[in-house]
């Protein structure tokens, strides 16, 4: 239960990498798509170091749907860190500015279209005045303790829950039909095998699912799986996404940035210098990796 509450902020999991702080009169300028970051090929790479990726604290984030706002959640590694710093990174231009946010405000999940922000099993949605307040999903949701929520095109919805010690938690998904939601459905055992199971991430034409799970075969104790759209609409079995992604640390948390290019997801692993706990990271790799699984796939 422990460990997978350190993923409630939403993703997780990271090998130790020496990485600059910054203080503000010396921060970088950040200039371009992706933080003004080097593009990854198909090796995984830390993204932004010392920038998004920090020393102090467990680091995870995610772009707006207009790619214009990367949001930053971070957590403590141990309970004598120092609080953690939240941030928004947001574009004027061609330069990203980052801008501090409260302590404790969440991240939310953007759907595709950035007329719906998800938080859990509420919402809001984009008005001519802003966004509205906070609304329910309904009460089958709130009845979840929700992680992490993802949404496509079509509206239908993929949530993980927290579930017990044992890891037992479902993933669920949940179609939009005539404005409404409909309660959440257990998604098939290609998806819900093993335990642990959690962060989904929905292809925006419902193409493709990613998620995070332990299973036997894996490389280590948590690795990232996908599961292809078959031509009768059913969910294909899963499929893990290989040693370009997984190690023997802990892989979660997998998103594919809104312009369909990388592949973000954390990795999670013992620190390296003698300090107890763990280190967790966000890292990108080149979303072509999803091709060539599908590629792989359609032959068996």
């Amino acid at each position: 239960m422990e460990r997978i509450c350190l993923f409630v902020i939403l993703l997780l999991c990271a090998l130790t990498m020496s990485s600059k702080s910054y203080s503000q009169d010396q921060f970088p300028a950040l200039k371009g798509p992706y933080l003004g970051q080097t593009p990854p090929g198909l090796t995984a790479m830390p993204f932004a170091p010392g920038i998004v990726n920090t020393a102090e604290w467990g680091d995870a984030g995610g772009f707006s749907a207009d790619m214009n706002e990367f949001f930053v959640s971070r957590w403590k590694h141990s309970r004598d860190a120092k609080a953690p710093e939240s941030v928004i990174f947001r574009r004027a231009g061609e330069q990203w500015q980052k801008i501090a946010l409260p302590a404790g405000e969440s991240r939310p999940f953007y759907a595709p279209d950035g007329k719906t922000l998800h938080y859990g099993a509420r919402y809001k949605q984009r008005t001519a005045d802003g966004w509205s307040e906070l609304k329910s999903l309904g009460p089958a949701f709130e009845a979840l303790q929700i992680m992490s929520l993802a949404a496509s095109a079509k509206g239908t919805l993929v949530l993980d829950e927290r579930g017990s010690s044992a890891g037992d938690g479902i993933l669920r998904y949940s179609k939009l039909v005539s404005g409404k939601w409909q309660d959440p459905k257990p998604l098939p055992k290609q998806v819900n095998t093993g335990i642990w199971n959690g962060h989904p991430y929905i292809a925006p034409d419902e193409s493709y699912l990613i998620w995070d799970g332990e299973r036997a075969g894996g490389f280590g104790e948590a690795d990232l799986y996908i599961s292809f759209r078959q031509k009768d609409g059913s969910w294909g079995e899963a499929i893990n996404l290989g040693d370009k992604i997984n190690t023997a640390a802990e892989e979660r948390g997998a998103q594919v940035t809104p312009d369909g290019k990388f592949i973000f997801f954390n990795r999670m692993a013992p620190h390296t210098n003698g300090k107890p706990g763990f280190q967790s990271d966000l890292y990108w790799i080149d979303a072509q990796i999803i091709e060539e699984l599908k590629l792989k796939a359609s032959s068996f």
